[in-house]
């Protein structure tokens, strides 16, 4: 018996591997980036207030406002190729295409904007794929990022009549190539240079966001209970965070008091997790540190948050505190061992 001619015979028993990053506005324009503002910051999961008193932040405040300044940094972060975080996803998604092998599928999304997890899912049906794993690029797992990719993949997938097999990345802060992968690039730094401190910095998260994800009622206090990471607390973001440290630092070989964890870009005048990355760049000025070296591990791709605020913002902070030397670890990008993560990530399936 033949395939259906909508299915190609090639195409049965493939694997699909949806790799998904947060998303980019289609370009620097304040249109553009204000149709992406609006698009990430009504996902519940992101901003996760009631319904209609998020619609009239977002609508009313944040796009209108927000839109023309975030566009004039979008404008700095522009290559001639693009939006970096794009550019770095399809160098990946070729190159793992070309590891993996035609048994499998691989297709870069965006959980906003373009290209959008519901058209390529629709095109993977289309092929008749037997399986699809989906790996969201966030290293740790957190409601905002990866639970929301997996709520958009479901809400697409519950529309098909026939759902393949389907594998959910949960998170891979602890693969070891993935730690490798940040512990090179950090030790090429730190052959060149010997820096007073190496400064962790984090996506932040609200703090009733991590509270809200205690599901074990182990009643978290964003503090101690953060030292390791266990069955109570393995999906708080920030002890996840705590333990990507840990990590890193074990293989770097950094000494006690010589490195702190911090989380950035908080937003609005609730509590975000701490200690925050700013008051953490003062502190450390005004104890006479003069050289930081500093690494985005929450970060596969650089973009805004990386280069522009870890990268520029910060770095001209620390200097106004009386810093001296300022250096941003570069993300995993596109580099041949982040592919042999996503590798081994996909075969452990």
């Amino acid at each position: 018996m033949t395939a259906p001619a909508s299915v190609s015979s090639e195409s049965i028993g493939k694997t699909g591997v949806l790799i998904v990053n947060l998303g980019t506005p289609d370009s620097p324009s304040v249109p553009d980036v204000r149709k992406y503002l609006r698009e990430f910051l009504m996902d519940g999961r992101v901003i996760d207030i009631p319904y209609v008193s998020r619609w009239m932040l977002i609508n009313l405040i944040i796009a209108p406002f927000r839109a023309p300044k975030s566009a004039k940094v979008y404008k700095e972060l522009w290559t001639e190729e693009g939006s970096p975080l794009k550019t770095y996803g399809y160098a990946v998604e070729k190159m793992l295409q070309k590891s993996l092998g035609d048994e499998y599928v691989v297709k870069l999304a965006m959980r906003y904007q373009n290209p959008s997890i519901e058209s390529i899912l629709a095109h993977m049906q289309k092929l008749g794929l037997s399986k699809i794993t989906v790996i969201p690029f966030f290293p740790q797992y957190a409601s905002a990022s990866s639970g929301s990719v997996y709520e958009e993949v479901m809400r697409v997938l519950s529309q098909w009549q026939v759902v393949p097999e389907l594998r959910f990345v949960n998170r891979f802060l602890d693969h070891p190539k993935f730690i490798e992968g940040f512990v090179r690039l950090g030790k090429k730094y730190l052959a060149h240079r010997k820096y007073d401190h190496v400064l962790f910095s984090y996506h932040g998260l609200p703090e009733r966001q991590i509270l809200k994800g205690d599901v074990t009622n182990t009643q978290c206090q964003l503090g101690a209970c953060c030292n390791t990471l266990n069955e109570h607390n393995q999906f708080c973001y920030r002890a996840q965070c705590f333990e990507t440290t840990r990590l890193l630092v074990k293989e770097l070989g950094l000494a006690e008091g010589t490195y702190t964890t911090a989380f950035q870009s908080r937003l609005g005048k609730t509590p975000w997790i701490k200690p925050y990355t700013d008051d953490i760049i003062k502190e450390l000025a005004g104890r006479g540190v003069k050289s930081v070296l500093a690494f985005s591990p929450s970060f596969v791709a650089d973009c805004l948050e990386t280069t522009i605020e870890i990268g520029d913002e910060y770095k001209e902070l620390f200097e106004e505190q009386g810093g001296e030397h300022w250096q941003l670890v570069e993300s995993l990008n596109d580099s041949e061992i982040w592919v042999e993560t996503l590798v081994d990530i996909v075969k452990e399936s």
